[in-house]
């Protein structure tokens, strides 16, 4: 057993903190590292100070970013008549992987959460009712996670945007209750697009 402040274990206890990565996987990854060329090390560890250095959040969306405006804000291929809105900028990754969606996105970066501490103010969601406000969109996607955060948090939204001239959907339950949509897969999230239902306030 090593000391608690071996480089090793500091190692493991880093990567641990990566979310979904529990200890035997960090064990694991640590050691993968330590067995790499000192050359390949040096790159992992150059690709992750120049992305720490240059990658922030969009200033429209949210989404990760090297230019501001992103290429999702500024792609004329993306269409101004589609607003998706998802929890995390990964999510967007996963949607993109379906080939289907050719709207423009917006990443709430979390999901409603009192419990955490996390309300609308946290969101910035008045950063997003002004970009609707201001956009001309047609219809807008609630791609929350379906979890009770993300249930909750589209059913809030639906309440601000309630009074908007703007169609309002959300992805059908093809995607597994209490899951992530990162963690389905293409075919699954593809359905879920197309099956989509308009969502009516009452």
């Amino acid at each position: 057993m090593f000391a608690q402040d071996h480089p090793l274990n500091r190692l493991i206890d880093e990567i641990k903190k990566i979310p979904g990565i529990g200890a035997k996987s960090a064990q694991r990854i640590a050691l993968h590292f330590i067995g790499l060329p000192q050359e390949d090390a040096d790159r992992l560890t150059e690709a992750i100070q120049d992305a720490k250095k240059k990658i922030f959040y969009c200033s429209i969306c949210n989404s990760l970013t090297h230019v501001d405006p992103c290429d999702y804000c500024t792609d004329n291929g993306f269409s101004d008549e589609f607003l998706c809105i998802v929890e995390e900028p990964f999510n967007i990754i996963s949607i993109e992987k379906t080939g289907i969606y050719k709207g423009k996105y917006h990443v709430l970066l979390g999901a409603l959460s009192p419990l955490k501490g996390i309300g609308p103010d946290e969101l910035k969601l008045d950063r997003l009712i002004d970009r609707i406000k201001n956009g001309n969109f047609e219809e807008i996607i609630i791609a929350t996670n379906p979890t009770v955060e993300g249930e909750a948090t589209a059913h809030y939204i639906v309440k601000i945007l309630k009074d908007f001239q703007v169609k309002l959907t959300r992805l059908a339950m093809g995607l597994p209750v209490g899951s992530d949509i990162d963690f389905a897969d293409q075919v699954t999230i593809k359905k879920s697009l197309e099956g989509r239902t308009e969502i009516i306030e009452k």
